[in-house]
């Protein structure tokens, strides 16, 4: 009668708590959209290329999660916000997108985090760069995955002042949501160390022709001249910087986002010796040149950016966080990821802090001489190693509502 009675009792027991939760999926099928600059001036360091790195990430992840089918969509935001504000509108309403990566236009990354939080999906931005998104734009549903503005700012602008002849400086900015961002950032960083700020000009976004703006930082009589854009733009500006002979007259560049593909485009004999910020080079260790080859036979021998590694990570801890949530629902793959630490090729035990900000190391970079360069890809030299706690801006510092102070 004992025997009897415990097992009416256990079965009582575990009865309350029901069957085992069943995997849920909306439609049958996990969709992730990237979405990106595919045909503008940062189309070589994100667009193309992160659907490469995407897709890449489905397969080794198997192709499937829960039992179901994962398909990868992709779209050109045309740089503008409410291009992309529309079609992350359509893919969440129509295409029943589960989640957006990629957002390589800061003006759209912030139009589309809202509209994502509105909608209760997920984004993942790791393309674009300014601190907007983790400060009074933040959401319960984003995370900002591979570098911010500040974290270039700080790490630049610190690494030329350690050398010394960088007290006075002027801006040549990309005249939208992501330049404002890094000058913004930067001045931040010089005005902590009493340095000055002469001037800035504000240049279009895709300027073919910087010679006025070069000429104003040449007349401002600034030792540095700190170069707040990106892609296309800083080609340009570097390229006729030395056709005006700004630097062997005596003023520095500064280049506050330079990836591998524009150290590329300029070649070792002009870029050389420019030190910059980035999250990710593939020549770092065994890891890093096992993904970078395994990318650059399916994106035509061209090794990832930092954006473009980025985005890999970004969608395998999206997927882990599904499998492990046992759903495609926003909330609980949410909280997987943010409990989870990211551990891969390119980062290495990183946490997400609660304003959405991935905690990842930053590396301060080199072009390396041509003399140093020993194949076509062989362009940098890793200078030093930024923690995370010290590249980006602190907790105290963000003004993201999420963040209990």
């Amino acid at each position: 009668m004992k025997r009897g009675a415990i097992a009416t009792a256990l079965a009582v027991v575990l009865a309350s708590f029901g069957p085992p939760a069943a995997a849920q999926v909306s439609d049958d099928v996990v969709r992730v959209g990237v979405l990106d600059d595919m045909s503008g001036p940062y189309a070589d360091l994100q667009g193309p290329g992160d659907v490469v790195a995407v897709k890449m990430a489905v397969e080794d992840f198997g192709g499937m999660v829960l039992g179901k089918k994962i398909e990868v969509l992709d779209a050109d935001l045309q740089n503008k916000a409410d291009v992309g504000a529309a079609i992350a509108r359509r893919w969440y309403d129509i295409d029943k997108v589960d989640a957006i990566l990629g957002l390589g236009n800061s003006a759209v990354a912030i139009a589309v985090q809202g509209i994502t939080r509105e909608k209760n999906k997920i984004n993942i931005t790791t393309s674009a760069g300014t601190t907007e998104l983790t400060g009074k734009a933040c959401s319960p549903n984003a995370i900002h995955w591979t570098y911010d503005t500040y974290a270039l700012a700080n790490g630049t602008a610190s690494a030329i002042m350690s050398r010394g002849g960088g007290d006075r400086w002027f801006f040549i900015t990309a005249d939208y949501a992501f330049g404002h961002s890094l000058e913004r950032d930067a001045i931040g960083v010089l005005k902590k160390a009493g340095k000055e700020v002469v001037g800035a000009v504000r240049a279009p976004l895709n300027s073919p022709d910087f010679s006025s703006y070069l000429l104003q930082a040449q007349a401002s009589k600034a030792q540095v001249i700190g170069l707040a854009n990106a892609g296309a733009d800083t080609i340009n500006a570097i390229k006729q910087a030395a056709e005006f002979g700004i630097v062997a007259s005596g003023q520095k560049l500064a280049g506050l986002l330079v990836l591998i593909t524009d150290i590329k485009a300029l070649g070792l004999q002009a870029a050389q010796g420019l030190q910059f910020t980035e999250a990710y080079y593939w020549d770092q260790n065994d890891e890093t040149r096992a993904f970078a080859k395994r990318f650059a036979e399916r994106h035509g021998g061209k090794p990832p950016t930092m954006f473009q590694a980025g985005i890999y990570g970004a969608a395998m801890h999206y997927l882990k966080a599904v499998r492990e949530a046992k759903t495609d629902e926003a909330g609980p793959v949410m909280e997987v990821m943010r409990k989870t630490p990211v551990d891969d090729f390119m980062t290495k035990g990183a946490k997400i802090r609660e304003d959405g900000r991935l905690m990842r190391d930053m590396y301060l970079m080199e072009a390396k001489k041509p003399s140093e360069s020993k194949a076509p890809w062989d362009l940098m030299k890793v200078v030093a190693t930024i923690p995370g706690e010290q590249a980006y801006r602190s907790l105290a510092e963000t003004e993201c509502p999420l963040v209990k102070k």
